[in-house]
């Protein structure tokens, strides 16, 4: 069975986390992670390249047969959700830039699907990374988000690929 290839993308605009995974069946590997940071004392455009090129560079590296987004949750400071929304405009333009599908998903899906519960903690999804991903040492917690975004992906990539068989 050949596998296929998940970037996880968990945009920010400090830190935008990004993980690797293969998925041949049920059977989930651990490729790379880590994370993109932009200059904090940069101004937006110069942040929002700086993600960009970053992404771009980490797709490039690693040739992801799909893209996988956690959606924009809105909160209660609203310019910041308009900056964290700016900067997952750039992942998405960086993943159609180099023409590869993209999914996305809400953080409550990605929660339950990697913890079963959809208010999870970080320090959870860093448990259940390890445990899914055996041999993967995270210790952002922003790339282990992301790789949580590619598992969602993968869980319901696999799902769609047993019930189109």
């Amino acid at each position: 069975m050949t596998a296929t290839r998940i970037l996880g993308i968990d945009p920010g605009l400090q830190r935008t986390g990004w993980g690797v995974i293969d998925c041949a069946g049920a059977k989930l590997t651990h490729v790379a992670h880590g994370v993109v940071a932009s200059t904090a004392k940069a101004a937006l455009a110069g942040r929002l390249r700086e993600i960009h090129e970053g992404l771009t560079a980490v797709i490039f590296a690693h040739g992801p047969h799909t893209v996988a987004i956690e959606e924009t949750f809105v909160n209660v400071n609203g310019q910041a959700t308009l900056k964290l929304g700016q900067a997952r405009g750039v992942a998405l333009l960086a993943a159609a830039e180099a023409d590869v599908p993209i999914a996305e998903y809400s953080p409550n899906r990605v929660k339950k699907s990697v913890v079963g519960a959809g208010h999870a903690g970080k320090e959870q999804i860093g448990f259940m990374i390890g445990v899914l991903l055996p041999g993967a040492q995270v210790s952002e917690a922003d790339a282990a988000d992301a790789l949580a975004v590619a598992i969602t992906h993968a869980h319901y990539f696999s799902a769609a690929a047993r019930g189109a068989a």
